[in-house]
């Protein structure tokens, strides 16, 4: 019987050059899409699947990330003299969406040694990665799906995105073989890290959620660091393949790149859209406009 994923790693200490000169003062994570941090969007995906417990690793210059989920005391005691309940409910409640603790990552050495700062923290048992940066739509949680997939599968399950075309050498693409019985989800047999499109094994490609065993600690501790001295995930998750079963899984759901200044552009206008409050004025100002 696998144990049940309660906690979710999430890397945040890069330095989010794409964004510049805005993340010269401010995270990356931090930039607001709509009227949320970027972060808040995944640790909310994260509670809506069931994690019991945040684990964010950081760097320098990301305290304003541990603000954000802080209690503000003196803007609630503001909010609450002005009578302004509906905002205080807004500030108390992100502070009480879960039970966050914090690593740093002193270096910049990898996605992987980002993970693995946070050993000590998830223990013996199996956990999640999501990276900020992809923000998924979806009715189900991305990662409550799959999270759904380990408990049936008893393997670490990586999201996957059917992509076409000369885009997929973005990324880390999935070989393997489609199940049987679920045509979302494929049996892992390897993986490549950005090919050429003729030589890529599949149209699945990696995106920013993992659900992991801890074995993948152990492995990555054994990992030799590649170009600029990084620890990669994906070569834990090659050696993890050798010992255990890993799967992909093609998740229900959009997924927007808000690392990116255009996947940052589409999420806005998308998550705008969905907005009760905001959605209905949203789409009759784009429908005027001279495009």
């Amino acid at each position: 019987m696998n144990k049940r994923v309660r906690k979710a790693v999430f890397p945040a200490g890069g330095l989010g050059t794409r964004f510049l000169p805005a993340t010269k003062s401010i995270p990356k994570e931090m930039l607001a899409l709509v009227d949320k941090p970027i972060i808040q969007y995944g640790v909310e995906e994260a509670v809506a699947s069931g994690i019991e417990h945040i684990i964010i690793v950081t760097g320098r210059g990301k305290g304003t990330m541990e603000d954000h989920f802080d209690h503000s005391f003196e803007l609630d005691a503001t909010l609450e003299r002005r009578g302004k309940e509906e905002l205080l409910a807004v500030s108390r409640g992100v502070s009480a969406l879960a039970r966050i603790s914090y690593v740093r990552q002193k270096d910049p050495l990898g996605l992987g040694h980002a993970v693995l700062c946070a050993k000590d923290l998830v223990g013996d048992e199996p956990f999640a990665v999501i990276l900020p940066d992809d923000v998924i739509m979806s009715e189900v949680p991305c990662l409550k799906q799959m999270m759904d997939v380990f408990d049936e599968k008893g393997g670490s399950v990586l999201a996957t995105m059917t992509m076409d075309g000369p885009a997929i050498s973005a990324y880390g693409v999935l070989a393997g073989e489609q199940d049987k019985h679920n045509r979302r989800i494929y049996n892992c047999t390897g993986m490549v890290e950005k090919p050429k499109l003729e030589d890529a094994p599949s149209k699945q490609a990696i995106i920013g959620r993992y659900v992991l065993t801890p074995r993948v600690f152990e492995l990555l501790e054994q990992t030799t660091p590649g170009a600029g001295g990084e620890i990669q995930l994906t070569d834990g998750i090659k050696a993890l393949l050798k010992e255990q079963k890993v799967f992909g899984y093609t998740f229900e759901g959009k997924r927007f790149d808000a690392g990116d200044k255009f996947g940052m552009l589409q999420a806005t206008v998308e998550f705008a859209l969905e907005r009760s409050d905001l959605g209905p004025q949203f789409r009759e100002y784009l429908k005027g406009l001279a495009l």
